[in-house]
């Protein structure tokens, strides 16, 4: 275009002239017409040289412009031809119309009008997604697919290299471990020094041979911390195995006839490592709180697994916890108003018994106290302690339900949360978020779900039940409890129930606390007579049990027809007959609530982690213990899932 208007520069002159000779021969036709028709003859001559520049500078420019878009439709169609992008056109039936010479040689011969299978079976799975992008992985090469579906058309990009890039840039990302010998202190607190030196030195023989082995930088921070530094590619490898680490260290231990094991937490997915070490020290916590022997790796969209946890919680030898956390709760209790204890949905003796030992606590600190239950959802065992509770008219006053304990509230009440640390379990979610303070007191295993900013936390897996844990604050008080005899019968019965007249998950200080409450006027005989069960009960477990098989490797299912519904404690009472049974290894049970959701009651006599494989299911419990409820599934659905999980368990797997 600028050459154009070089070549042509004397239009522009011949037409201002033209102008100002037409004002000028206007303005002379005013005085001396005679030469204003000389001016004119002269203007139709200057006319006719402008009209014929004009015309030629008119095909010049056409000619330009005709070249011009030629050239352009020659580089686009090079463009096309030539570009690393694949670019292909389809028809309504998803046929190939036409491709560029960049897709032609992932395409047979005789491509057009083929499906377009024939470039990747996964084409039409993605193109029904009706998403712009996609990503699709062709010939070892990774494409990023952009589709316009109004032109029926699909641009296919390589980005190996930065798929690749990525790929080396997570694998480099730094993860912070932190270490810990569980127990480590009670154990080798009445071992001669010798066998606590040769028991350390075997443990960290094991534990550098580990880090060798796996490139990891392992250093020692106390007798028994260590912190450690990966990267996310090592991690990777080492998750392949299950961590045989943890095993190791608990066979090796085994042999100097000590129960000492080993608990890891890992953060991974933080930028800083400061943010890493905290994420770590979360998920060593979280560790801990399932009962140590297990590895909890955290990341930081949130995704938690959990490899381990194959051993039951060693019981403390030490009451120096239970002795400042009782003191810490009397603090608490002392600076309320008034203290409101809630437990579980579907609440059980353990659940009621510990809910009245912590109204106990605050009775012997001169504070107001009430129980959170829903008499919709008493079980007909727990209703026969609360028919009991009924006749006390002192402690019945101290039943209120979900609805009335929010009428109940003031800024100064304290909530204490018993037999659960789930926010989903509460029996009455909305106290949770109305209250300030909020103590939990449980002797589960501590999943991922937890309640938020607690002020103050007394969970130990080693307990057999939360009474148990109640009874111990109890004893610690500074002042002397009175209790009477339904109270500490209450009590008792709630850890009887937990493990099955003593027989499971029960340690010495379980006896020392049925024997503080024995002395304080528990029942046994009325704790009998509180368990016994319907002949209608017994009966329907009987048809549960009939259903039942062996799915593989003594794992025990039983799952109920489809129109019945039972109780979740028949559920839970089924798995634990089941597992009295030769041969069982593990129990489970399936059957639909009467709110239509689906129970899952898993035990086990601890050669199998319930837990890990309810928690699969979205579940969690004990190692020996565990349900899960699941909603929107049918009972086929919610015994294939089951049945996966086992499977991914028995296979080593871990749970997310």
């Amino acid at each position: 275009m600028p050459n154009l208007l070089k070549k042509h520069w004397y239009y522009y002159p011949i037409v201002f002239v033209f102008v100002i000779a037409v004002v000028m021969n206007t303005i002379l036709a005013f005085f001396q017409w005679q030469l204003a028709l000389v001016g004119f003859a002269i203007l139709i001559g200057f006319g006719w040289l402008a009209y014929y520049v004009l015309k030629q500078v008119q095909a010049d420019l056409a000619k330009y412009i005709s070249t011009l878009s030629h050239r352009v439709n020659r580089a686009g169609e090079k463009a096309v031809t030539n570009l690393p992008v694949g670019i292909l056109l389809y028809d309504q039936n998803e046929h190939i119309q036409w491709v560029n010479p960049y897709l032609h040689a992932y395409l047979p011969d005789e491509y057009l009008g083929k499906s377009i299978t024939a470039l990747s079976s996964d084409l039409p799975g993605l193109l029904q997604n009706k998403q712009t992008e996609h990503h699709l992985q062709m010939n070892d090469r990774e494409y990023y697919v952009y589709q316009r579906a109004e032109e029926r058309l699909l641009y296919f990009f390589d980005m190996t290299e930065t798929v690749q890039t990525q790929e080396l840039y997570d694998q480099e990302q730094m993860v912070i471990a932190h270490i810990l010998l569980d127990n480590y202190d009670d154990v080798t607190q009445g071992l001669d020094d010798q066998v606590t030196s040769r028991l350390r030195g075997g443990v960290l023989s094991l534990l550098n041979q580990w880090a060798n082995e796996h490139n990891i930088f392992l250093r020692s921070v106390a007798d028994d911390r260590f912190i450690a530094l990966l990267d996310y590619q090592i991690l990777t490898d080492i998750e392949t195995n299950r961590f045989q680490i943890i095993d190791d260290i608990r066979e090796r231990t085994s042999k100097e006839n000590v129960a000492l094991t080993l608990s890891i937490g890992i953060g991974s997915g933080e930028k800083t490592p400061r943010e890493l070490g905290a994420l770590a020290q979360s998920s060593l916590d979280l560790a801990l709180g399932r009962g140590g022997d297990q590895v909890v790796i955290k990341e930081r969209n949130g995704q938690v697994r959990f490899y381990g946890g194959k051993s039951n919680a060693i019981e403390k030898r030490t009451r120096v916890r239970a002795r400042v956390i009782s003191h810490a709760l009397r603090d608490f209790v002392l600076e309320s108003d008034q203290v409101i204890v809630m437990g579980h949905k579907n609440p059980d003796m353990d659940a009621i018994g510990a809910g009245i030992g912590v109204l106990k606590v605050a009775e012997v600190n001169e504070k107001d106290a009430y129980i959170v239950v829903d008499p919709d959802e008493v079980s007909p065992d727990v209703q026969k302690l609360m028919d009991e509770v009924e006749q006390h008219e002192y402690l019945w006053s101290r039943f209120i339900t979900p609805s009335e304990s929010l009428e109940h509230l003031t800024r100064q009440t304290l909530l204490v949360v018993v037999d659960t640390h789930k926010p989903s379990l509460v029996i009455e979610p909305k106290l949770l978020n109305r209250v300030h303070r909020v103590v939990v007191l449980d002797h589960h295993r501590r999943g991922e779900e937890f309640i938020d900013d607690p002020a103050l936390v007394y969970m130990e897996p080693y307990a057999s039940s939360a009474s148990e844990l109640v009874t111990e604050l109890l004893e610690y008080q500074p002042k002397r409890v009175s209790m009477d005899a339904l109270e500490a019968t209450a009590m008792l019965a709630g850890m009887m129930v937990d493990t099955k007249n003593f027989s499971i998950r029960t340690g010495s200080r379980t006896f020392d606390a049925a024997s503080y409450l024995k002395a304080n006027g528990a029942d046994t005989t009325a704790v009998q007579l509180l368990l016994k069960e319907d002949l209608d009960q017994y009966i329907q477990r009987s048809r549960l049990i009939e259903k039942a098989y062996i799915y593989h490797d003594g794992m025990a299912i039983a799952r109920n027809e489809d129109e019945a519904y039972y109780h979740q404690v028949l559920i839970a009472q089924t798995a634990d007959t089941l597992l009295t049974m030769n041969g069982i290894k593990g129990s489970f049970v399936i059957s639909k609530l009467k709110d239509q959701r689906v129970s899952i009651s898993a035990r086990s006599l601890g050669d199998v982690n319930v837990q890990i494989i309810m928690e699969k299911l979205g579940g969690g419990g004990h190692l020996t213990n565990a349900a899960v409820q699941l909603d929107t599934v049918s009972l086929s659905e919610a015994e294939n899932r089951l049945q996966t999980a086992i499977d991914e368990y028995l296979e080593g797997g871990s749970t997310d």
